[in-house]
């Protein structure tokens, strides 16, 4: 059980101008779940690369199974039983259970696929992770939780020795994080090694036998979870403070109506109506097909409806994005990688793409304004960024949803939805958003809708909660600190 797996010695990696990671020492123990935590930026992911072989370490040695580890490419570490399954799914929407399980191990006779003879093997396996999902199911119709256990599926398969994963409930609800958990748990009695990432602490509690924690690239020390005391004890070792949110009460001035849905009706949608009032911080809380996204989606003009909309009194109709930003609205979208940002961009073209207006004369860009406005956010959200020319793809994914935020604040908008706005971020920076939403509301007079599957985010951040299930708004409650979280969950899976 003590024996390492795993070393870590002195691990170094620089880049031009910043030094991602310095002198990273630590060990992980065979059969034993390690969770790895810090802020955004904090070393985390050039680890991952580095044990995965995707980058070459500056200086340091590695040791897997005693033995000295140095993998020249991905593919070598996935030959010796180190799999990582990221955030971002390595899975094919528009193939099938079957073809996502098989695909780069398919055997093939005159430039034919044949029937792949290692199919009832990983079907028994998937079988015992997760009965409801079948071999012929389409990917894309399978939730968050289903596709992460068709990859974890595939990497058992590969005969896995250690899994590293990363972010792996950042996507899913409450209750499917509940069955990965069970999982994951499982696993380990199969006598698999996890590494895992997250920014969810209690998750920590709840599966973790060790933790390191990493900050600025260094790390700052790897425990025995049950020799940790609390919550705040990680979160002082991350950023050398103590973070406490809770709800601040707020009496919103219900005169100005700033929007207004009235029989919103989709495919997945039933009868939606709620009001948003001008300086207000509304709430909508679901599990995963509880239709938040897609009352947010019908909001911005992406998806047809029917029904009406009133922006400030004024029905409207908003057929396109276009014009939901001409009418004072911007979107934080979930995926933020696919949605929300321009990945070959710099952070400065990301954050004027939605308000071009500021930063040209009569048709001309003026360089200095585009500069200007940049570093203005990037010091006003405290971006971890070189400078402002940086590429967006290559940093954190909490400093990439703030360029996104900033993107919607530089629009000068009046009403911004939010959908997942601190998704895959740490504790730290899940804060700084919350403050800035909260200032925007209360100091700005900006009206702010929430869609959240964080039951402690909806309760920390909102005026009112709108609790939706299966595409209806099932009851609207008013925010205080006599809140009941049980009567919610109750409602949001179906009761009444």
């Amino acid at each position: 059980m003590d024996e390492n797996i795993l070393e870590i010695k002195n691990i170094t990696k620089h880049y031009p101008g910043v030094i991602a990671l310095e002198d990273v020492t630590f060990s992980i123990k065979r059969n034993t779940i390690h969770c790895i935590v810090g802020e955004n930026g904090a070393g985390k992911s050039t680890l991952i690369k580095i044990l995965m072989g995707a980058v070459k370490k500056t200086s340091g040695n590695l040791y897997f199974g005693g033995k000295e580890y140095n993998p020249k490419n991905v593919k070598e570490s996935m030959n010796l039983g180190i799999n990582t399954i990221y955030q971002e799914l390595n899975v094919v929407d528009t193939l099938t259970v079957e073809q996502n399980l098989n695909l780069g191990i398919e055997e093939g006779k005159f430039g034919f696929v044949k029937k792949i003879r290692k199919t009832d093997k990983l079907y028994t396996l998937l079988k015992d992770i997760d009965e409801s999902i079948k071999l012929s199911d389409e990917i894309k119709n399978l939730s968050a939780a289903q596709k992460q256990t068709v990859a974890i599926t595939k990497v058992i398969a590969l005969k896995a020795k250690v899994i590293i994963l990363d972010e792996p409930t950042a996507s899913l609800s409450e209750f499917e994080v509940k069955k990965l958990i069970d999982i994951i748990k499982n696993l380990k009695k199969q006598g698999i090694t996890i590494i895992y990432i997250t920014h969810k602490l209690n998750e920590i509690f709840e599966i973790g036998d060790y933790v390191t924690v990493l900050r600025d690239g260094k790390v700052i020390d790897t425990k025995k979870i049950s020799d940790v005391s609390s919550k705040s004890e990680i979160i002082n070792m991350m950023f050398g403070k103590v973070f406490s949110e809770k709800y601040i009460y707020a009496e919103v001035n219900k005169d100005n109506k700033a929007l207004e849905l009235i029989k919103i009706k989709t495919d997945k949608l039933k009868n939606i109506n709620f009001e948003l009032y001008q300086g207000e911080i509304l709430g909508f809380y679901g599990l995963v097909g509880s239709g938040k996204t897609e009352i947010a989606r019908s909001i911005y003009g992406l998806d047809r409806k029917e029904g009406s909309i009133k922006i400030f009194e004024k029905e409207t109709q908003i057929k396109n994005p276009l014009t939901a930003i001409r009418m004072g609205i911007s979107m934080i979208p979930e995926e933020r990688r696919t949605e929300g940002i321009f990945s070959e961009l710099s952070i400065k073209e990301n954050i004027i793409i939605m308000n071009t207006k500021k930063i040209s004369r009569f048709g001309v860009t003026i360089p200095k304004k585009e500069r200007d406005i940049a570093k203005y956010f990037i010091k006003k959200l405290m971006i971890a960024a070189r400078n402002e020319n940086q590429i967006i793809a290559f940093l954190s994914g909490g400093n990439q949803q703030k360029v996104v935020i900033s993107k919607c604040l530089n629009a000068e908008s009046s009403i911004i939805l939010l959908d997942e706005p601190t998704r895959g971020v740490d504790v730290g920076s899940k804060e700084e958003i919350h403050n800035l939403i909260r200032n925007l509301a209360r100091n700005n007079g900006v009206s702010i809708i929430v869609f959240s599957s964080e039951l402690e985010e909806i309760l920390s951040l909102s005026d009112r909660i709108v609790l939706l299930y299966e595409g209806e708004i099932r009851k609207i409650v008013n925010n205080s600190k006599d809140i009941d979280s049980k009567s919610i969950m109750h409602i949001v899976t179906g009761g009444n």
